[in-house]
C-alpha cells in the first residue's frame, strides 16, 4: 500500500519545533542576561552566601559575650 501523506500533521509538527526552538533561545537569552547582570555587580550569590554566613557568626559571638 502506497504511503498517504498527512500535510496537516506535518505542519503542526513543523510548528511545534519551530515554537520549541524559539523557546528555548529565549530561555537561553534569559539566562545570558541574568550572567550578565550579576557579573555587572560584582557580587555572586556565594559571595553573598559567605557574607552572609560570616555575619550570623559575628553576631553570635557579640551576644555571647555581652552576657
Amino acid at each position: 500500500m502506497a504511503f498517504k501523506p498527512n500535510y496537516n500533521f506535518q505542519k503542526a509538527e513543523r510548528a511545534r519545533a519551530k515554537a520549541q526552538k524559539k523557546q528555548e533561545k529565549l530561555k537561553r537569552k534569559a539566562e545570558t542576561r541574568d550572567d550578565g547582570q550579576a557579573g555587572e555587580t560584582g557580587v555572586s550569590d556565594s559571595d553573598e552566601a559567605a557574607t552572609a554566613a560570616t555575619e550570623t557568626s559575628a553576631d553570635a559571638e557579640t551576644s555571647t559575650d555581652g552576657a
